[in-house]
């Protein structure tokens, strides 16, 4: 048998691009903003996850600007033998300070984060226990780690304790969850969680790419809106999202850490954060901590677009963070939406199975605390006028 034959034979995609609904890999030529040029025309942005707006902060682009000056555009190895600038040092510094942790250690990106500390943290005679919906990247990572994964339904605090239940005292546990599910917008059950860890003996790692910058009220995310800091014993998180950059890292106690550091792959044997991300992101982590003001407007903004999407009779599902699914239910449905949507100046983001199960697709569309109320006004118009006239009604088989 070929190898390359599943290539040969993944017929989706010409499928999708003969018929003219293809959604994937538009191409921007401008900068990530809530009104974007992509593809020679206007679009409203509402599929970013750019939630503070700090991407086109000046402070940002300039820091990033001023380190390319001085340290060259990358570092030209991993943290642990050259890779490591001063910089670096600095920002895992201000974010431990600002988790209210004891230490921190980045990754070269978010997903990579999630690979390297649980493939470290977890072992042979141990088992993760991982909700149903977590992202892709904690997926991997049990997978790179030789620990037992085992999986409770979504957000379902009865399952998570009977799947607890017949773990062996012997082994070591540790719940990973999503703090804010990327899809659904939802957060995670996590005073519950945090109850069954102590009552079983876990450890709590939270991913909170979607929560930092967007909830508490200094923005620091799922285990402060709950006040549950103290209570969590890692904290995932990226800079591509709330802090406009790109890399990961991993928040924990010091010791924690510093065993992560210097066992984990994915960090030992990675180049490090290249000089204009790191100062682009320690630039973004002290405008948040100066404008406490922009998670309020981020909050705002998203409570304004769901009234909105409401008035207009748009189907959407019940959400809490700047994330407001819309149903289209038809995966090609779903892919004619985006493409009209696209042509008529408003880019959201198609979400099909085997993301989702059959039959429950969405369109995610996520939004920015720069946002204005014009810009909403004009995008949820846009979006009734294509579900009130263009797409077909879905009808269920």
């Amino acid at each position: 048998m070929d190898l390359f034959e599943k290539c040969y034979n993944y017929e989706i995609v010409k499928k999708a691009k003969e018929a003219g609904i293809y959604p994937y890999y538009h191409y921007l030529e401008s900068g990530q903003d809530t009104v974007v040029n992509m593809q020679g025309h206007r679009v409203i942005m509402i599929g970013s996850n750019n939630y503070l707006g700090l991407t086109s902060h000046p402070e940002v682009i300039e820091a990033g600007v001023e380190a390319f000056k001085k340290y060259g555009s990358g570092c030209s190895g991993s943290r642990l033998l050259n890779g490591t600038l001063d910089m670096h040092l600095q920002l895992e510094k201000e974010l431990a300070e600002f988790l209210h942790k004891e230490d921190v250690t980045t990754f070269s990106t978010g997903f990579m984060s999630n690979l390297g500390i649980i493939s470290a943290i977890a072992g042979r005679n141990d088992v993760i226990i991982c909700d149903k919906e977590n992202h892709a990247s904690i997926y991997d990572g049990c997978r790179l780690s030789y620990a037992k994964m085992v999986r409770y339904e979504h957000s379902d605090m009865a399952d998570l304790e009977r799947q607890l239940q017949q773990i062996p005292e012997d082994k070591g546990k540790l719940i990973v969850t999503d703090g804010v599910f990327s899809m659904g917008g939802d957060l995670c059950k996590l005073p519950e969680i945090v109850a069954l860890a102590k009552k079983y003996g876990a450890r709590v790692m939270i991913d909170d790419a979607h929560g930092l910058g967007v909830f508490g009220e200094n923005g620091r995310g799922t285990a402060e809106h709950f006040g549950l800091e103290d209570e969590v014993d890692i904290i995932m998180g990226t800079f591509s999202k709330s802090l406009a950059s790109l890399g990961g890292y991993m928040a924990a106690k010091k010791e924690v850490v510093e065993y992560v550091r210097h066992t984990s792959r994915p960090l030992i044997f990675a180049a490090s954060i290249t000089p204009s991300s790191t100062a682009s992101a320690l630039t973004a982590l002290r405008i948040l901590k100066r404008e406490p003001q922009r998670v309020k407007d981020l909050a705002n903004i998203t409570e304004y677009m769901r009234n909105a999407l409401r008035k207009r009779n748009i189907p959407i599902r019940d959400s809490v963070a700047p994330i407001i699914p819309i149903e289209t239910y038809d995966d090609t449905r779903t892919f004619m939406a985006c493409k009209i949507l696209f042509d008529k100046g408003v880019y959201v983001n198609p979400v099909i199975s085997p993301a989702v199960a059959p039959g429950d697709a969405i369109i995610r569309t996520s939004y920015t605390a720069t946002h204005t109320t014009d810009l909403m006004d004009e995008a949820a118009d846009i979006i009734k006028d294509v579900f009130e006239n263009d797409l077909p009604p879905y009808v269920k088989e």
